[in-house]
Protein backbone atom coordinates (compact mmCIF):
# COMPACT_ATOMS: atom_id res chain seq x y z
CA UNK A 1 0.00 0.00 0.00
CA UNK A 2 1.56 3.56 -0.90
CA UNK A 3 1.92 6.22 0.93
CA UNK A 4 -0.66 8.26 -1.09
CA UNK A 5 -3.54 5.49 -0.98
CA UNK A 6 -2.73 5.58 3.27
CA UNK A 7 -2.86 9.38 3.16
CA UNK A 8 -6.02 9.26 1.16
CA UNK A 9 -7.88 6.84 3.77
CA UNK A 10 -6.54 9.03 6.61
CA UNK A 11 -8.63 12.07 4.69
CA UNK A 12 -11.66 10.19 3.69
CA UNK A 13 -11.77 8.71 7.53
CA UNK A 14 -11.27 12.35 9.12
CA UNK A 15 -13.93 14.21 6.18
CA UNK A 16 -16.46 11.37 6.82
CA UNK A 17 -16.23 11.32 10.41
CA UNK A 18 -16.96 15.50 10.85
CA UNK A 19 -19.89 15.17 8.29
CA UNK A 20 -21.38 12.09 10.36
CA UNK A 21 -20.68 14.03 13.51
CA UNK A 22 -22.07 17.83 12.54
CA UNK A 23 -24.05 16.96 9.42
CA UNK A 24 -22.33 18.79 6.75
CA UNK A 25 -18.49 20.38 5.97
CA UNK A 26 -16.56 16.95 5.29
CA UNK A 27 -15.96 18.50 0.82
CA UNK A 28 -14.30 21.52 2.86
CA UNK A 29 -12.30 19.30 4.45
CA UNK A 30 -11.65 16.14 1.50
CA UNK A 31 -11.32 18.40 -1.42
CA UNK A 32 -8.43 20.14 -0.58
CA UNK A 33 -6.60 17.52 0.93
CA UNK A 34 -7.46 15.36 -2.00
CA UNK A 35 -6.07 18.01 -4.50
CA UNK A 36 -2.70 17.62 -2.78
CA UNK A 37 -2.47 14.17 -3.99
CA UNK A 38 -5.10 13.52 -7.00
CA UNK A 39 -5.71 15.54 -9.71
CA UNK A 40 -8.73 17.76 -9.81
CA UNK A 41 -11.27 15.70 -12.37
CA UNK A 42 -10.55 12.65 -9.35
CA UNK A 43 -10.93 14.59 -6.35
CA UNK A 44 -14.22 16.51 -6.53
CA UNK A 45 -15.78 13.18 -8.13
CA UNK A 46 -14.33 11.02 -5.23
CA UNK A 47 -15.80 13.58 -2.96
CA UNK A 48 -19.32 13.39 -4.02
CA UNK A 49 -19.79 9.43 -4.30
CA UNK A 50 -18.50 9.62 -0.87
CA UNK A 51 -20.93 12.26 0.15
CA UNK A 52 -23.86 9.80 -1.28
CA UNK A 53 -22.86 6.84 0.75
CA UNK A 54 -22.90 9.01 3.91
CA UNK A 55 -25.60 10.92 3.46
CA UNK A 56 -27.47 7.41 2.25
CA UNK A 57 -26.38 5.56 5.48
CA UNK A 58 -27.73 8.57 7.55
CA UNK A 59 -30.94 8.74 6.22
CA UNK A 60 -31.00 4.80 6.94
CA UNK A 61 -29.86 5.03 10.20
CA UNK A 62 -32.16 7.76 11.25
CA UNK A 63 -34.79 7.81 8.89
CA UNK A 64 -37.38 8.90 12.16
CA UNK A 65 -35.30 11.66 12.83
CA UNK A 66 -35.46 13.65 9.53
CA UNK A 67 -37.89 16.35 9.28
CA UNK A 68 -39.04 15.50 5.40
CA UNK A 69 -40.68 18.21 4.75
CA UNK A 70 -38.38 20.80 5.20
CA UNK A 71 -35.94 18.93 3.72
CA UNK A 72 -38.14 18.79 0.84
CA UNK A 73 -38.62 22.71 0.46
CA UNK A 74 -35.00 23.19 0.90
CA UNK A 75 -34.36 21.40 -2.15
CA UNK A 76 -36.89 22.55 -4.10
CA UNK A 77 -35.74 26.30 -3.07
CA UNK A 78 -31.89 25.41 -3.70
CA UNK A 79 -32.81 24.26 -7.43
CA UNK A 80 -33.58 27.92 -8.61
CA UNK A 81 -30.52 29.04 -6.42
CA UNK A 82 -28.15 27.19 -8.43
CA UNK A 83 -27.87 28.97 -11.59
CA UNK A 84 -26.97 31.94 -10.28
CA UNK A 85 -24.34 30.47 -8.29
CA UNK A 86 -22.26 29.14 -11.47
CA UNK A 87 -22.78 32.41 -12.79
CA UNK A 88 -21.32 34.44 -9.82
CA UNK A 89 -19.13 31.11 -9.93
CA UNK A 90 -17.82 32.03 -13.98
CA UNK A 91 -17.97 35.97 -13.66
CA UNK A 92 -17.96 37.32 -10.97
CA UNK A 93 -14.06 37.67 -8.85
CA UNK A 94 -13.18 34.90 -7.29
CA UNK A 95 -11.29 36.48 -4.80
CA UNK A 96 -13.75 39.41 -4.02
CA UNK A 97 -16.58 36.48 -3.79
CA UNK A 98 -14.78 33.81 -1.36
CA UNK A 99 -13.89 36.74 0.80
CA UNK A 100 -17.24 38.56 1.01
CA UNK A 101 -18.26 34.86 1.76
CA UNK A 102 -15.86 34.26 4.34
CA UNK A 103 -16.72 37.30 6.45
CA UNK A 104 -20.41 36.55 6.00
CA UNK A 105 -19.85 33.53 7.13
CA UNK A 106 -17.80 34.34 10.14
CA UNK A 107 -20.00 37.21 10.94
CA UNK A 108 -23.22 35.64 11.38
CA UNK A 109 -21.58 32.83 13.17
CA UNK A 110 -20.52 35.06 15.77
CA UNK A 111 -23.81 37.13 15.88
CA UNK A 112 -25.57 33.38 16.70
CA UNK A 113 -22.87 32.68 19.47
CA UNK A 114 -22.95 35.66 21.73
CA UNK A 115 -26.54 36.88 20.68
CA UNK A 116 -30.14 35.79 21.19
CA UNK A 117 -31.15 33.52 18.46
CA UNK A 118 -34.70 34.40 17.25
CA UNK A 119 -36.70 31.28 16.71
CA UNK A 120 -39.26 30.77 14.26
CA UNK A 121 -42.53 29.01 14.61
CA UNK A 122 -45.52 29.04 12.30
CA UNK A 123 -45.88 27.46 8.69
CA UNK A 124 -45.77 31.00 6.80
CA UNK A 125 -42.38 32.06 8.58
CA UNK A 126 -41.68 28.60 8.30
CA UNK A 127 -41.94 28.63 4.33
CA UNK A 128 -40.35 32.21 3.87
CA UNK A 129 -37.28 31.27 5.88
CA UNK A 130 -37.18 27.48 4.02
CA UNK A 131 -37.17 29.91 0.94
CA UNK A 132 -34.48 31.93 2.09
CA UNK A 133 -32.30 29.62 3.38
CA UNK A 134 -32.45 26.96 0.54
CA UNK A 135 -31.92 29.29 -2.26
CA UNK A 136 -29.12 30.25 -0.52
CA UNK A 137 -28.27 27.45 -0.33
CA UNK A 138 -28.39 26.69 -3.96
CA UNK A 139 -26.44 29.90 -4.44
CA UNK A 140 -23.39 29.04 -1.76
CA UNK A 141 -23.41 25.38 -3.56
CA UNK A 142 -23.43 26.69 -6.79
CA UNK A 143 -20.73 29.07 -6.68
CA UNK A 144 -18.25 26.99 -4.15
CA UNK A 145 -20.00 23.75 -2.90
CA UNK A 146 -20.43 25.51 0.42
CA UNK A 147 -24.44 24.19 0.81
CA UNK A 148 -24.07 24.37 4.27
CA UNK A 149 -24.09 27.41 6.05
CA UNK A 150 -27.72 28.58 5.31
CA UNK A 151 -28.75 25.08 6.17
CA UNK A 152 -27.28 25.53 9.48
CA UNK A 153 -29.44 28.81 10.08
CA UNK A 154 -32.65 26.83 9.26
CA UNK A 155 -31.99 24.13 11.71
CA UNK A 156 -31.11 26.60 13.87
CA UNK A 157 -33.69 29.11 14.14
CA UNK A 158 -36.29 26.13 13.93
CA UNK A 159 -34.35 24.76 17.28
CA UNK A 160 -33.64 20.91 15.50
CA UNK A 161 -31.40 18.96 18.07
CA UNK A 162 -28.26 17.62 17.32
CA UNK A 163 -30.16 13.82 15.85
CA UNK A 164 -32.34 15.84 14.08
CA UNK A 165 -30.16 18.06 12.57
CA UNK A 166 -28.05 15.44 11.34
CA UNK A 167 -30.48 13.73 9.45
CA UNK A 168 -32.61 16.09 7.88
CA UNK A 169 -29.27 17.75 5.98
CA UNK A 170 -28.57 14.60 5.05
CA UNK A 171 -32.16 13.96 3.27
CA UNK A 172 -30.61 17.73 1.44
CA UNK A 173 -27.52 16.32 0.45
CA UNK A 174 -28.42 13.05 -0.69
CA UNK A 175 -30.44 14.37 -4.03
CA UNK A 176 -27.78 16.97 -4.57
CA UNK A 177 -25.18 14.68 -4.44
CA UNK A 178 -27.09 12.01 -6.75
CA UNK A 179 -27.51 14.76 -9.14
CA UNK A 180 -23.92 16.04 -8.99
CA UNK A 181 -23.07 12.30 -9.65
CA UNK A 182 -24.94 11.88 -12.42
CA UNK A 183 -23.35 15.03 -13.70
CA UNK A 184 -19.79 13.77 -13.17
CA UNK A 185 -20.44 10.19 -14.95
CA UNK A 186 -22.26 12.04 -17.93
CA UNK A 187 -19.03 14.21 -18.87
CA UNK A 188 -16.95 10.97 -18.06
CA UNK A 189 -15.48 11.65 -14.72
CA UNK A 190 -16.36 8.37 -13.46
CA UNK A 191 -13.43 6.63 -14.33
CA UNK A 192 -11.85 3.66 -13.31
CA UNK A 193 -9.30 5.44 -10.70
CA UNK A 194 -12.41 7.26 -9.28
CA UNK A 195 -14.03 4.09 -8.53
CA UNK A 196 -10.75 2.38 -7.28
CA UNK A 197 -10.41 5.28 -4.82
CA UNK A 198 -13.80 5.40 -4.08
CA UNK A 199 -14.21 1.40 -2.91
CA UNK A 200 -10.66 1.73 -1.30
CA UNK A 201 -12.03 4.59 0.77
CA UNK A 202 -15.39 3.31 2.03
CA UNK A 203 -12.72 1.27 4.57
CA UNK A 204 -12.65 4.31 6.43
CA UNK A 205 -15.35 5.52 5.66
CA UNK A 206 -17.85 3.59 6.69
CA UNK A 207 -16.69 2.96 10.39
CA UNK A 208 -16.13 6.90 10.73
CA UNK A 209 -20.05 7.34 9.81
CA UNK A 210 -21.10 5.16 12.87
CA UNK A 211 -18.58 6.81 15.15
CA UNK A 212 -19.88 10.30 13.99
CA UNK A 213 -23.47 9.09 14.52
CA UNK A 214 -22.01 8.12 18.62
CA UNK A 215 -20.50 11.49 18.75
CA UNK A 216 -23.65 13.43 17.24
CA UNK A 217 -26.06 11.55 20.07
CA UNK A 218 -23.54 12.59 22.66
CA UNK A 219 -23.69 15.73 22.34
CA UNK A 220 -25.88 18.15 23.99
CA UNK A 221 -28.50 19.72 21.56
CA UNK A 222 -27.67 23.05 23.51
CA UNK A 223 -24.78 23.47 22.85
CA UNK A 224 -24.68 21.14 19.36
CA UNK A 225 -25.08 24.30 17.92
CA UNK A 226 -21.73 26.13 19.15
CA UNK A 227 -19.68 23.30 17.87
CA UNK A 228 -21.70 24.01 14.66
CA UNK A 229 -20.77 27.80 14.37
CA UNK A 230 -17.05 27.90 15.15
CA UNK A 231 -16.76 25.25 12.59
CA UNK A 232 -18.47 27.49 10.35
CA UNK A 233 -16.02 30.29 11.69
CA UNK A 234 -13.32 27.82 10.38
CA UNK A 235 -14.53 27.48 7.04
CA UNK A 236 -14.88 31.27 6.72
CA UNK A 237 -11.23 31.46 7.73
CA UNK A 238 -10.07 28.82 5.39
CA UNK A 239 -12.04 30.38 2.44
CA UNK A 240 -10.29 34.12 2.90
CA UNK A 241 -7.29 32.68 3.33
CA UNK A 242 -7.23 30.63 0.19
CA UNK A 243 -8.66 33.73 -1.63
CA UNK A 244 -4.64 35.54 -0.01
CA UNK A 245 -3.16 33.03 -2.01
Amino acid sequence: MTLTTILILIISFFASLVRSTLGFGESLIAVPLFLLLLPLEVAVPLSVMLSIVIALVIVIQDHTKIHFQSAKWLVLYALPGIPLGLLILIYGNESFVKIALGLLIILYSLYSLFNKKIKIQGQENNRLWLFICGFLSGIFGGAYGLNGPPLVVYGNLKNWTAKHFRATLQAYFLPASFLGAIGYYAKGLITTEVNYYFLLSLTTTIPAIFLGRYLNHKLNDNSFFKYVYWSLIGIGLILILNSLK
